[in-house]
């Protein structure tokens, strides 16, 4: 039997979570546990097309777990039909908001009037308690008629509710990958039949390699892994089917999903204020519950947590948060979330506040912490780590008070734990950091870490595996300019007074180069700054602003911030950037006046420096903003100031984040911070000594990487040019393993090439590359079929590449010259059958290309008679080119005549007819005013040549969504990528 989709990875799904092996109908050994999960064909189940539940399971759901609905089961109904609501509603409200609604019914949290004297009671619609009161059923090959029919491959149902879609794809297609799948959950099935998403936890999508799982509506680049507990840490994860297969059994034990469901589904609102849905990734689940369990278990009262910068420490702590609060064994304890610094306690504050998690309180002051405590105040309770300074013993000796502290790493907060320990006595305390604590910090291990756990740690997660999980980018370091570096012993003789790893503030830096003023001097001379200005702004218009991304400038002090904006005002305007810095008592009135920046200001700032269409570019700072701040829009930041251990960690992870089409976090180095890398981040993991990936290694690795690419077309005439030479590379590579192994390398290559750019060791290899990115450009599949790891579109170094000396025209002027009346009379008077074989080849790219033209048609068709009579031997060989010939002309005349066609009609007129001749019964009936709105935004926010530029295509996508989509409520796919085909063809 042939491996398929089918057989080999979705009957694998159902295998391993029911035991049942569609592939033999035999069911396996009934002793072995396969879980509760039982598998019944889409074809058995009661159901029909339009329903998304199965409504006779949910009814004895109903009727098992409310004792009110027991005594009168026709209050089942009442409660079906608020559900049917919520599902209906979708198309109002949207997805997310539909499935917040369904998840309180799902939880319990609603209440209907069927007590006595109709008094509220909660409704029940699963046991938590006890998993095994509730039915589990997998079901495969599921129609779902809404809009459409659509028919996903996995669906899971639990008490008849459908909490999980999953899409399985093929394993053996190199360039097929779970993201196809996890596409086809998300931008078909969500849209196309999204009632059937109102009650789900979660998504999942496979190729029997990795397994990722996502909310609703969640962009593809936030679909998490799975990992199985206690993994080895191995660098790179181990992929295959029974890999796979583990981890399904893993993350769909009902237990977990009943967890994942109560205690990990968050509701937030972005800074876009869009409502968004937020499942936590392995390492925050894992994290999470080693906290609770701890709690719950109440031998081992401490634990130290190290999860890489940027892997999401926040949500861990919020979830780790709301799950405690919700454990009745602990009697409603007090959770104290505790922060190092004020602009860390506005981040957390943020986040538990945006998610609407109930009872959280932020304290103000040392006096207001101390009185919740007195008071015994059963919260969460969010505060900074200096307010414990003064704090009395015994202040509360509650045992269910579970304390958090984030970034617990530094030597004074383990004199703080101390103290901490002191006021409470019987409270558990979490340290949580982002960087590696070093052995020799004594404090901090005393304070958090737990001689039970191995190394010290309750649970680490590890730069390596944020990298492999795709949970935070790599970071690239540059060196730059030797002559401008700082001299290494200046350095150390003027930093030799101050512990090593300290975070200064804006006013210590100032204070530390008064201290120095050699160096400070040399720091701050003009045409020292002016130098790295000047190459910050050519950097920067190379490198990062035509990637759509933004920039941080880190100076000496706060009066250099100042001197570097006023340089860079000089390539930029001046709202390209801002300074934040804060200001003290003995700043002048002026300074203060001109650079000033309160609480409310550096907010709009930050949400100015994350919005990809401001004006903003660069932030400037010294101290501020270094840690805590989120922002993964930036993607460059340059450095000029001595960072060390833990602070200097922390301030380049800034980088790191997650954002659309960024691959690596990049750290231009001007101080010489990292002229020996591995000893500015000496720490006993050596992990840590990876984290930097030096660019040298990059071009060290360029040449083999170009033959490794070139190998595939060996024996190719690279110097032939046209048709010819492009159908002898694509010959080469003409089976889809090769063009998958050619993409694969070519992959690798156009990272590399993208990091590297402009770097001048890519001039002698730019013919050869231009000529890869034109071949990989002519068999990549269309955007709408593609493997969305293999086959990506072309960066914008590559395809400026490509473009720079190409003329479309010459490849137009080849296929015109072949079919050029002379040629056509050169063939017709001397019949060379390998000069008629290209002639036909041409002809039947050309009515592909016009394929839906009748007039093209007629002209297909009679060359198909022609080739039947020549095969036939009805004809002459002479005769076959002399109706070629004909064939030939008649199409360069039609071509002509459609050409002429085109150019008449107007934009409007072509999108009216377009909408005309697409318009269905969703269609709204106006489409004269769609057209005249559509044709208003497009001739708003294009400008000539839009259509080569990323950000221009960006723009005019866009507003054609606006639109069609949020306007008039289109969510045709196949009319929006038509209309705005036709208008980068038309405007």
């Amino acid at each position: 039997m042939a491996f398929s989709e089918l057989n080999s990875v979705e009957y694998l799904i159902i295998d391993k979570l029911s035991g049942v092996n569609l592939n033999s109908n035999v069911l396996k050994d009934p002793k072995i546990n396969y879980g509760l999960w039982t598998y019944i064909p889409s074809k058995e189940l009661k159901r029909s097309v339009n329903e998304v539940l199965l409504e006779g399971e949910l009814k004895t759901a109903l009727i098992n777990l409310n004792p009110q609905i027991a005594q009168n089961t026709d209050l089942a109904d009442e409660v079906l039909y608020k559900l049917r609501a919520v599902l209906l509603a979708v198309n109002q409200v949207g997805l997310v908001k539909a499935n917040e609604e369904f998840f309180k019914w799902m939880a319990g949290e609603k209440t209907m009037p069927f007590g006595p004297n109709n008094r509220h009671v909660p409704i029940r619609l699963i046991d938590f308690e006890n998993p095994t009161n509730n039915s589990y059923i997998i079901t495969n090959q599921l129609r779902v008629h809404h809009r459409e029919t659509k028919i996903p491959d996995v669906v899971l149902y639990l008490n008849g509710l459908p909490v999980v879609v999953g899409e399985a794809k093929t394993p053996i297609r190199p360039s097929i990958s779970w993201l196809d799948g996890a596409h086809e959950v998300k931008d078909i099935y969500e849209n196309a039949i999204p009632q059937l998403f109102v009650p789900n936890i979660l998504s999942f999508a496979t190729e029997g390699k990795e397994l990722y799982y996502g909310a609703v509506r969640t962009p593809l680049e936030f679909w998490a892994p799975w990992r199985l507990e206690n993994d080895d840490h191995t660098i790179s994860k181990k992929i295959g089917l029974s890999e796979v297969g583990e981890e399904l059994i893993d993350l769909f034990k009902p237990a977990r999903l009943l967890d994942i469901l109560l205690n990990f589904s968050l509701f937030t609102t972005n800074k876009k204020k869009q409502r968004i849905k937020i499942l936590p990734r392995f390492q925050q689940y894992e994290g999470a519950n080693k906290i609770v369990d701890r709690v719950l278990e109440g031998r081992i009262k401490k634990g130290l947590i190290w999860h890489f910068q940027g892997s999401g420490k926040s949500l861990l702590m919020v979830f780790a948060a709301q799950k405690l609060r919700r454990s009745q064994d602990l009697k409603s304890p007090t959770v104290m979330v505790l922060v190092d610094r004020t602009d860390l306690d506005t981040q957390i504050s943020g986040t538990f506040n945006a998610a609407d998690v109930p009872n959280v309180e932020s304290t103000d002051s040392i006096t207001e912490l101390q009185q919740y405590l007195e008071r015994d105040t059963r919260k969460i309770i969010i505060s900074t780590i200096f307010k414990f300074k003064d704090a009395k013993p015994n202040l509360n000796t509650r045992d269910n008070i579970i304390v958090l502290i984030d970034e617990a790493h530094r030597t004074q907060e383990g004199d703080l734990g101390r103290t901490m320990r002191a006021a409470l006595p019987n409270a558990f305390l979490f340290g949580l950091t982002g960087t590696p604590v070093n052995k020799a910090d004594k404090n901090t291990f005393w304070a958090f870490g737990s001689e039970e756990d191995e190394g010290g740690y309750m649970s680490r997660y590890t730069f390596h595996d944020s990298i492999r999980d795709k949970a935070t980018l790599k970071l690239h370091f540059e060196p730059r300019l030797v002559d401008i570096h700082v001299d290494k012993e200046s350095l150390d003789k003027a930093f030799g007074d101050f512990k090593e790893g300290s975070a200064l503030t804006d006013e210590e830096a100032d204070a530390l180069n008064k201290k120095s003023a050699k160096l400070a001097a040399f720091l701050k001379s003009p045409e020292r700054v002016s130098k790295i200005v000047e190459d910050i702004a050519t950097h920067f218009k190379e490198k990062v602003e035509p990637q759509g991304f933004k920039a941080m400038i880190v100076t000496p002090d706060r009066f250099a911030c100042v001197q570097y904006k006023e340089e860079l005002d000089q390539y930029f305007p001046p709202e390209a950037s801002k300074v934040v810095i804060s200001t003290s008592a003995n700043d002048t009135f002026e300074f203060k006046q001109k650079w000033a920046v309160d609480k409310s200001q550096q907010e709009k700032i930050v949400d100015e420096f994350n919005d990809p269409r401001s004006e903003l570019k660069f932030i400037i700072v010294t101290a501020k903003l270094l840690t805590g701040f989120d922002a993964p829009i930036l993607q460059t930041m340059y450095l000029d100031k001595s960072l060390k251990d833990h602070t200097l960690l922390q301030a380049i992870c800034r980088t790191n984040r997650l954002f659309p089409n960024k691959t690596f976090g990049r750290i231009v180095d001007y101080f010489g911070v990292f002229d020996d890398a591995a000893k500015a981040l000496e720490f006993d993991e050596k992990s840590v000594a990876k984290v930097i990936t030096n660019l040298s290694e990059l071009r060290d690795q360029l040449p083999a990487t170009v033959q490794t690419a070139l190998k595939h077309f060996s024996g190719v005439d690279r110097n032939l040019q046209g048709f010819e030479g492009l159908e002898a590379a694509q010959n080469a590579i003409n089976t889809n393993e090769k063009k998958d192994a050619f993409a694969r390398d070519f992959k690798f290559l156009t990272r590399l090439w993208e990091s590297l750019s402009p770097d001048n060791i890519l001039d002698s290899y730019n013919e050869d590359y231009k000529w890869l990115s034109q071949v990989y450009e002519s068999v990549r599949p269309a955007s709408d079929n593609i493997g969305k790891l293999l086959w990506m579109t072309l960066g914008p170094k590559t395809l400026e590449l490509m473009h720079e000396n190409i003329h479309v025209g010459e490849v137009h002027q080849l296929e015109e010259f072949v079919l050029d009346a002379d040629v056509i009379e050169n063939i017709f008077n001397n019949p060379d059958p390998k000069e008629a074989k290209k002639l036909e080849k041409i002809l039947v790219k050309r009515f592909k290309k016009h394929a839906g033209n009748p007039k093209f048609k007629k002209l297909s068709e009679r060359l198909e008679e022609l080739r039947d009579r020549a095969e036939q031997g009805l004809i002459t060989s002479i005769e076959f080119v002399k109706e070629l010939c004909k064939i030939a002309k008649e199409t360069v005349q039609a071509e002509k005549e459609l050409e002429l066609q085109v150019q008449e009609k107007s934009p409007k007129a072509a999108l009216t007819e377009l909408f005309l001749e697409l318009k269905t019964d969703q269609t709204p009936a106006v489409v004269e005013r769609i057209v005249e709105d559509i044709d208003a935004v497009v001739r708003m926010v294009s400008f000539d040549g839009w259509q080569k530029t990323s950000s221009g295509e960006r723009e005019v996508q866009k507003h054609l969504r606006k639109v069609l989509w949020t306007k008039y409520q289109i969510k045709d796919q196949i009319l929006f990528e038509r209309a705005y085909a036709y208008i980068k063809e038309y405007y």
